[in-house]
């Protein structure tokens, strides 16, 4: 039985990674998680400059989940290259390195640094918000779709995965946009976006007033949104969005994705990725699979 999965040329040693934001650098998760059994790391978004984030409260709790505002802080390029890929190095697994930017020329110049470092792929956030386009999310307009990714990659050296943003009206024509443009491969879904209100204190949760809303209670719009973009590309998908358990994960592959990346869920249960992983191998053995490939979107 093989566990392993190609996604756009690069051989994982399982369909399992993890979400961006969700699990720092890795670093983090090291005494709770062997990093060696990840089929692929996927870390937290970096910027060619640091971000301090958003004002405080940025996290608050819902139902069935959370929402965030953190506002990608992060400690810029540089500094992500001297500290954190030479720490991922050190493990058998695979490093995907989360990018964003509030413009064209942010994202470029993070891909161009990242060009000759040893990582395997790039994922493109584009769920931030575009500052020349009146802070609509680059993921929210097909046609910056497209021009975004056809721009990145002349300049990629690495696969890249563009990730995309569920606050869309239809996700197929963001979908076929990122392929349109190059795209090795899509992610999603990011984080839906909500709105929490303290009643007591008669002010927002949040200082941001919105926040991206995660966990278990955004799955079933997730794994609807993956199968119908697995019915309108051609290209690899990593679903994600509220997986909490192998369960969750296998109806993901099912609806077509080709490896899965757990988030919200890491908070609560640290070593749940573990989990995960061997529960797709049990699911595997227990329905006579020999390949994860094909259980891969049989659910038409």
């Amino acid at each position: 039985m093989n566990m392993n999965v190609n996604i756009a040329g690069v051989e994982w040693k399982n369909p399992v990674t993890v979400a961006s934001g969700t699990f720092g650098s890795g670093e983090e998760f090291s005494e709770f998680v062997d990093l060696n059994k990840l089929g692929a790391i996927t870390t937290k978004g970096v910027a060619d400059v640091p971000w301090t984030g958003n004002p405080t409260p940025r996290v608050a709790e819902v139902y069935g989940g959370m929402m965030n505002a953190i506002g990608l802080q992060n400690p810029g390029i540089d500094l992500f290259c001297e500290r954190d890929i030479p720490y991922l190095q050190k493990y058998d697994t695979k490093i995907i390195v989360n990018v964003c930017g509030h413009a064209p020329e942010e994202y470029f110049r993070v891909v161009e640094r990242l060009a000759d470092e040893p990582i395997d792929m790039m994922e493109i956030n584009i769920s931030c918000p575009n500052v020349n386009a009146g802070f609509l999310a680059f993921g929210q307009d097909a046609k910056n779709v497209e021009k975004l990714t056809a721009d990145i990659k002349k300049i990629a050296k690495q696969p890249i995965i563009m990730k995309l943003t569920p606050n869309v009206t239809d996700i197929t024509e963001i979908a076929k946009a990122a392929e349109a443009g190059g795209a090795d491969a899509i992610s999603l879904i990011n984080t839906l976006t909500g709105m929490k209100i303290d009643i007591n204190r008669k002010t927002f949760a949040l200082a941001n007033k919105t926040g991206g809303v995660s966990g278990p209670i955004v799955k079933p719009v997730a794994v609807r949104m993956v199968y119908q973009a697995a019915h309108a590309v051609n290209i690899p998908i990593i679903g994600m969005g509220g997986i909490a358990s192998a369960e969750d994960a296998i109806e993901f592959i099912l609806a077509g994705a080709s490896a899965v990346s757990v988030g919200t869920a890491n908070f609560h249960n640290p070593a749940v990725t573990m989990d995960v992983i061997d529960g797709i191998e049990a699911y595997m053995k227990k329905n006579g699979f020999e390949n994860v490939a094909d259980m891969v979107g049989i659910v038409e």
